[in-house]
């Protein structure tokens, strides 16, 4: 019934990084009351936090690192609302993304907000974006986002356009199982990972087709989240419903790798020198990845309770269970 926003250390502050053999407990600097579930949330700078509710508000919290507490700076109040904002309750806000300044929110409302931190009304509310639930949202670029839905489609929407309909809509064929989860490879825009319902992780390349290029079994029930690791891009994270924590990595040298060469019917070995990682694209978008000795290692072995959310940085991992408890891991690539 009472929720709160929490801030943690998860290093000894007085020694600086985020590596180093710290094992200290992660330490709570502060927190403050959150009115419903907390959904979604995404730090917009070093000092502000927004959060996505299931009563359909969208608040932005501040950090004060002076005295350590945390305040409500900005609310969008019935940003997502089911009949109407005035009178009916909130939607719940499933999904948020941030770009500072920009916000962008999605809801089971099937609705998009644009927001900017600082403005008070939303720069742009697609109302009737999707007839069914939007669970996750991600930039493509800073004019386009990424939607994924309760009906197995991942839609891209340009938010120059006026119009009120997405530019591309991809979609897993047959079951339309739900999309829980998105995220884009951070140096490859154009490779989009998903997970959903199924516990299958999708790779998209949405430059061509409407399907996607490889599905990999994985979890046994809902994948709840999709990371590419932000400066290794050949390494992913994934967790579910059943209780694992997944890291996909397709980091084997390219040279031993001459399938990843021939894409698109034709072979290449030339390499320009302003492509980070070469191999890194080939590897997502080789037909199938796990053939060509993809590793997948399981960081919860004895696994029991749903692992609800990730994130990752440098060497570090964290996560969320339903046990209630934060676990770090600092020893990611060790």
């Amino acid at each position: 019934q009472d929720n709160s926003i929490s801030i943690w250390s998860v290093r000894d502050l007085g020694n600086g990084g985020l590596d180093g053999d710290y094992q200290g407990e992660p330490q709570l600097l502060c927190d403050v009351r959150h009115n419903g579930d907390v959904m979604d949330m995404q730090f917009l700078d070093q000092e502000r936090i927004v959060v996505a509710s299931s009563t359909g508000a969208v608040t932005v919290f501040r950090h004060h690192q002076n005295n350590q507490t945390l305040s409500a700076n900005q609310r969008w109040e019935k940003a997502h609302y089911h009949v109407d904002q005035n009178t009916s309750g909130g939607a719940a806000c499933t999904g948020v993304i941030c770009s500072n300044p920009e916000i962008v929110t999605v809801g089971e409302d099937g609705r998009i907000n644009h927001f900017r931190a600082d403005q008070k009304d939303a720069v742009r509310t697609i109302d009737n974006a999707d007839s069914s639930t939007l669970h996750a949202v991600t930039f493509l670029r800073t004019t386009e986002i990424l939607t994924v839905n309760s009906i197995g489609q991942l839609k891209i929407w340009d938010l120059r356009q006026q119009r009120n309909e997405p530019s591309q809509i991809f979609s897993l064929t047959g079951d339309r199982v739900p999309l829980h989860c998105v995220d884009r490879h951070p140096n490859q825009q154009h490779i989009v990972a998903t997970g959903g319902q199924d516990g299958m992780l999708s790779i998209w390349d949405i430059r061509q087709g409407t399907m996607p290029v490889s599905l990999l079994n994985a979890h046994e029930a809902e994948m709840w989240e999709v990371h590419f690791h932000p400066s290794n891009p050949d390494h992913l994270f994934t967790c579910s419903e059943d209780g694992s924590l997944w890291h996909w990595d397709t980091s084997t040298d390219v040279s031993e790798k001459p399938s990843f060469l021939h894409q698109g019917g034709r072979s290449t070995t030339y390499f320009s020198h302003n492509t980070i990682n070469q191999s890194v694209i080939s590897a997502w978008l080789s037909n199938d990845p796990t053939k060509d000795h993809m590793e997948i290692t399981n960081l919860i072995p004895n696994q029991t309770l749903s692992v609800n959310s990730l994130d990752v940085l440098g060497p570090c991992l964290v996560y969320g269970t339903d046990a209630e408890a934060i676990y770090v891991n600092r020893q990611l690539f060790a």
